[in-house]
């Protein structure tokens, strides 16, 4: 890993930390996903330490994920367990995912964990509009 990726996979950290509190006590997102996409491009620069619209990278790409069936981007190592998940990444999909990816999927490579349900919706709606 490079200095650039190592210094925004930890702004990233730093940033859902501070963002997420303890993902324990999440909980669920508003009903409706009434997200801001705005605001959710913007809290998707700390997703960017790993993360990339158009390119795998430390996880996959995400243009396009919302209805796409999980662990199927080309050219991206998934983990067993994602793989065999059998999930279809729609919001309330995204939202569990994003709330405690270990719960959702028992081992899984993502540890990430976004408490805030405003954030997790606000992401989800900018994800929404990536196609």
């Amino acid at each position: 890993m490079n200095f650039r990726r190592a210094r925004r996979a930890l702004a990233a950290y730093f940033v859902i930390t501070f963002l997420g509190g303890a993902a324990a006590y999440a909980p669920a997102a508003p009903e409706g996903f009434s997200g801001d996409a705005t605001r959710g491009k913007a809290l998707y620069q700390a997703c960017s330490g790993c993360h990339s619209l158009d390119d795998n990278d430390i996880g996959p790409k995400h243009r396009g994920v919302v209805g796409r069936q999980a662990g199927t981007v080309a050219d991206y190592a998934y983990s067993p367990a994602l793989k065999a998940s059998g999930l279809t990444w729609d919001p309330a999909n995204l939202d569990r995912w994003l709330t405690n990816p270990q719960a959702l999927v028992p081992g899984t490579k993502m540890y990430f964990l976004l408490a805030d349900p405003q954030s997790r919706a606000d992401i989800i709606a900018y994800l929404v509009q990536q196609k």
